[in-house]
């Protein structure tokens, strides 16, 4: 067996680095929480290729004297520790003096800093080689630039994704720490762009808003609720808010951004029966107890916790969510309002419509089942009255094309609870789930008519304009061509706000709006996910399918109802709903003779 031996310098950065950076993310979060440290009132970040490029972070903090630039790089070299009782009462957010030691090991690091009335100081480290300590003339603060992540590590750097992939998780991360501290300025800018420029707030709303839109914050429900020295406060969705990912879940304590499984299962508890399968709330929450109640000192990383008391922590999210949501103001937070419809509005000579199909979309220049070849339609020919209050995605609708086959005579069918519909057949009885089949049906055609050539486009008479994140902005922009292909149109109408000017036919009077948030809150997803084209085409579909779907708790008429379950026949694969949820159960007549004790 060969002989124990110490590990040189440069292998332990390395193994480090392996455990402190991944990706630029990595770098990006480790560089804020310095700065952070250093008490600053402004923190600006740029990068380039996403951060492969570089990364640049400059704070206006305390600094480093120039003697202290070495020991800076230096492994397990920190201020912010003394003894190891320290390690109990943790109040900072870097302290294990590991990230600039293994950043300088696998890229050219270049640190440049001057403390109040001092004199300024610059450091380059290059692949874990230390060059000397350079007088340098700026501004008070520190410089900290990253070039080339992995560089001199090629195994490494083929790991990380496209530039487009590492841009998503390196501005998420700056979201999560500029979330956590709102009275510090903080910019951020991606190859020469300026994507956030966030002023100092003691407003967190504000803040919220100022990273995902003012009119998303604006619609947050405030909870809050303590128990001695812990406490929890922030902000949540109302149910009917809903969205596709955890994008808009984000949790800290003390000014630190964490996950925590124990945590996320309160809030889903908190929303359970409020959300469809697979939606996820929208949550801001700030978790505060005293600091040797929590470790934080648990991975390299510092993104997992652990509490001294973890169902402590669980039963007050719980009872601040669920508090909300019962109270008797809180009756807006209703999943989906009930249908009014009114009589037909027409003339008085004028015939009344025919019976709606839930599928087909009345327009002009469209085939079967308003599936074209990408023409562009005016608004629908006839459109039943609906009360302005409630939000549904149907608008009108023709006649089934003569392709689908006719519905069986000894079929009866009826709507129970506004989101079921129970089947009677030959062999039994069957219990369709409204929303899940619907969405199947429309993904199906949205699928189609992509393969075909292009989405049926239906141009808005009056243009819908959404405000937007900076963030969203640029997503818009990288994916504007994969949009027109899900056929919606999204063009800018001056600082954070755009104007959606087109739609797929198929979603009827579904809001261009919440179209576009749907697609946008998948598009994160996927391009996280790699940013296939493919994926991201198809994740589109899947929101467009979700938003347009009729709902639990709309109310349908007979000929809908009908519709609904004729329909399914002309779709492959309508047991399941694209999420995996089944479509429908099924009780077969022996199912129920022996429920009966017939058998």
């Amino acid at each position: 067996m060969p002989r124990i031996h110490l590990l040189p310098t440069s292998v332990v950065n390395r193994i480090a680095a392996g455990e402190v950076v991944e990706r630029p993310a990595s770098v990006v979060k480790e560089l804020l929480e310095n700065a952070l440290d250093a008490g600053p009132s402004r923190i600006d970040v740029a990068l380039e290729q996403g951060g492969v490029a570089l990364v640049r972070v400059v704070d206006d903090g305390g600094g480093i004297e120039p003697d202290d630039l070495p020991l800076a790089v230096a492994p397990h070299a920190t201020s912010k520790l003394r003894a190891a009782e320290d390690l109990e009462r943790i109040n900072t957010l870097g302290f294990r003096g590991e990230a600039l030691a293994s950043i300088g090991e696998v890229a050219r690091l270049l640190i440049r800093s001057r403390v109040p009335g001092g004199d300024g100081a610059m450091l380059e480290v290059d692949g874990g080689r230390l060059g000397a300590v350079a007088p340098h003339g700026g501004a008070q603060g520190t410089t900290v630039e990253v070039h080339q992540l992995f560089g001199n590590v090629p195994a490494r750097r083929s790991f990380l994704r496209s530039p487009q992939t590492e841009w998503s998780h390196a501005s998420e991360a700056f979201v999560r720490t500029a979330l956590a501290h709102p009275g510090v300025a903080f910019s951020l800018m991606h190859n020469g762009r300026r994507v956030h420029d966030l002023p100092a707030t003691d407003s967190w709303r504000r803040r919220i808003g100022d990273l995902f839109g003012a009119a998303m914050a604006e619609r947050l429900i405030e909870v809050e609720a303590a128990d001695g020295d812990v406490s929890v406060r922030g902000f949540v969705g109302r149910p009917e808010d809903d969205v596709a990912g955890t994008r808009l879940q984000h949790l800290f304590i003390r000014g630190r951004p964490f996950r925590d499984r124990s945590i996320l299962h309160a809030v889903q508890e908190a929303y359970r029966g409020l959300l469809l399968s697979g939606r996820q709330p929208i949550v801001f929450l700030r978790c505060q107890l005293p600091a040797e109640d929590v470790d934080v000192n648990v991975h390299p990383a510092k993104m997992e916790v652990r509490f001294r008391d973890p169902s402590r922590l669980y039963r007050l999210v719980l009872a601040a969510l669920r508090t909300r949501f019962l109270a008797p103001d809180a009756t807006a937070t209703r999943l989906v309002p009930p249908r009014a419809v009114e009589p037909w509005s027409g003339a008085p000579d004028e015939a009344a419509p025919p019976p709606p199909s839930l599928f087909r979309e009345a327009s002009a220049g469209g085939g079967p089942g308003g599936i074209g070849g990408g023409a562009v339609t005016s608004a629908p020919a006839w459109r039943p009255a609906v009360a302005a209050a409630a939000v549904q995605p149907r608008g009108a609708w023709e006649v089934a094309a003569p392709d689908l086959p006719p519905s069986r005579d000894d079929e009866f069918a009826v709507q129970m609870h506004d989101r079921y519909i129970v089947v009677e057949s030959a062999d039994g009885i069957e219990v369709i789930d409204q929303h899940a089949l619907h969405e199947r049906i429309l993904y199906e055609r949205f699928k189609a008519a992509v393969a075909a050539g292009g989405l049926e486009v239906q141009r808005l008479l009056v243009p819908e304009r959404l405000d937007l994140g900076p963030g969203e902005m640029e997503l818009i922009d990288d994916h504007a061509a994969t949009l027109e292909r899900a056929g919606l149109t999204v063009e800018p109408f001056g600082g954070s706000t755009v104007v959606v000017t087109s739609k797929p036919a198929l979603v009827g009077r579904t809001p261009a709006v919440e179209i576009v948030r749907e697609v946008l809150d998948r598009l994160t997803a996927a391009t996280a996910a790699g940013g296939d084209p493919a994926l991201l085409v198809d994740e589109m579909l899947h929101g467009l399918a979700c938003r347009a779907a009729i709902k639990a708790g709309d109310s349908l008429s007979q000929s809908e109802v009908d519709a609904l379950v004729r329909d399914r026949r002309a779709v492959r694969e309508s047991h399941h709903c694209p999420h995996g949820r089944p479509t429908s159960l099924t009780l077969s007549r022996q199912d129920l003779d022996r429920q009966f004790r017939r058998t």
